[in-house]
């Protein structure tokens, strides 16, 4: 296995040297997916807590990270750390209310969605972060502004943040935290009466998740160079880093990788074949 690992890893690392600007873009949208597919599976997969509300935490992130960018100066990267900090607490908040409260299943469901959909209308109405028009990002090619005009760039990153979450997916599994959480999922009331604290337990995945997400949202905007409230907030968003872990195993170490593989072509295909956004 360690073996397969290494191989895969030094075939990624050295794919862009052969591929397409075109083809370059998918295995960016690729790596990026993966990235917040195995972000979400931490609380979704591995807690069993399903949010359909993931997109908040990738809109939190990438507003925060532009505007600090846009209005000081400050650079991405450590713009980032800030979106992926509110990101949390935006995670926080909607943990505690809906754990506290012991809401499950369809009723999480519609709180993780009314929370995006908050999040959606008020960057819609709010003028300072660009309303409904949202936030354009003027190129310029600078590194410390998180812009690159070679294409790789941007494949490395997501490369490495997809190696990142993977990477404290990994530790999780592997440590007590991970146990509770399969135990959490397995079944709630059983793992209460044997003295699991289910309720930081299920916070703390939450804020994890959330976290990680958050910074993918500087990645998102940084790419795309905008940020419009109604794609970075909306359920279409939020469906495309929930469907990916699903498809290729939620609660498993390479599920959201391998879903997003799967998935991301398949995408790219219905696009340029039925005229549809994709999945």
């Amino acid at each position: 296995m360690r073996w397969a690992a290494l191989a895969a890893l030094l075939v990624l690392l050295a794919l862009p040297a052969v591929l397409s600007s075109y083809a370059l873009s998918v295995c960016i949208l690729m790596l990026f997916y993966a990235y917040l597919g195995q972000a979400w599976n931490i609380v979704g997969g591995y807690a069993g807590q399903l949010s359909v509300g993931h997109a908040a935490f990738v809109g939190v992130g990438g507003y925060t990270a532009a505007m600090l960018s846009l209005q000081t100066g400050l650079t991405p990267w450590i713009g980032m750390l800030a979106g992926g900090a509110l990101a949390a607490l935006l995670g926080v908040v909607i943990g505690y209310l809906g754990f506290r409260f012991g809401l499950r299943g369809f009723y999480f469901v519609l709180l993780t969605v009314a929370f995006a959909e908050v999040c959606r209308i008020a960057a819609s109405n709010i003028d300072a972060v660009g309303g409904a028009v949202g936030l354009y990002i003027t190129f310029t090619g600078d590194p410390r502004q998180f812009q690159f005009r070679d294409a790789r760039a941007y494949y490395y990153i997501a490369l490495a943040l997809m190696l990142l979450a993977t990477g404290v997916a990994w530790a999780i599994e592997r440590r007590r935290f991970g146990v509770y959480l399969a135990a959490i999922r397995e079944d709630e009331g059983a793992a209460e009466a044997l003295g699991v604290d289910t309720l930081r337990y299920k916070l703390l995945a939450m804020v994890v998740s959330s976290f990680l997400t958050g910074l993918g949202g500087t990645f998102y905007a940084f790419y795309l160079f905008s940020l419009q409230p109604n794609a970075v907030f909306g359920i279409p968003m939020s469906v495309e880093i929930v469907i990916r872990p699903i498809v290729g195993g939620s609660g498993t170490l390479l599920g959201p990788i391998l879903g997003s593989f799967i998935l991301t072509p398949l995408s790219e295909v219905s696009r340029i074949y039925f005229g549809q956004s994709g999945l």
